[in-house]
């Protein structure tokens, strides 16, 4: 029998992966966008996503294994897809359209779902919420950081 956490974990993997779809054009198009000063741990960003959506994807099974299959669950489970596709969508289509405005409402778009949800699981359980908590913390940094690139990317706002 296939278990809910491996459902889960293989649609936050799936969707993950989809933001591997850049070119090589678009990359080199970020690679060379000016930084704040003060972003120094631009290395450490694909760890801490890393662990931001396992703790997502931790918090969605502990909210599905509280009332598996209902229909409140399911639109849960909505909500949490829909923070990741936002999250996801942010790389592929900045990078697509060459816009930092756009990276910033993608952003702003994930963080407000994401309080959205926080707020609509944390009745059922508080350990859930608390693991949207890094999240929670962690969006807005980047979204500030790509909005403070706008001033030094003009060009490219």
């Amino acid at each position: 029998m296939i278990k809910s956490w491996m459902v889960i974990g293989v649609v936050t993997l799936l969707i993950a992966f989809a933001s591997n779809f850049t070119t090589p054009d678009d990359r080199r198009w970020f690679r060379h966008l000016r930084r704040p000063d003060w972003l120094t741990f631009e290395s450490a960003i694909p760890l801490i996503w890393t662990v931001i959506f396992i703790c997502g994807a931790w918090s969605a099974y502990i909210i599905w294994e509280e009332d598996p299959a209902s229909t409140p669950t399911w639109w849960r489970m909505g909500l949490y897809l829909l923070v990741e596709i936002l999250t996801i969508a942010y790389t592929p289509v900045m990078f697509q359209f060459r816009s930092l405005k756009l990276g910033t409402i993608i952003g702003a778009m994930g963080f407000i779902v994401a309080v959205i949800l926080t707020l609509v699981v944390l009745p059922i359980s508080g350990a859930a919420a608390l693991l949207l908590l890094p999240y929670l913390l962690w969006s807005p940094i980047g979204t500030y950081t790509t909005w403070a690139m706008i001033a030094l990317n003009p060009e490219d706002a």
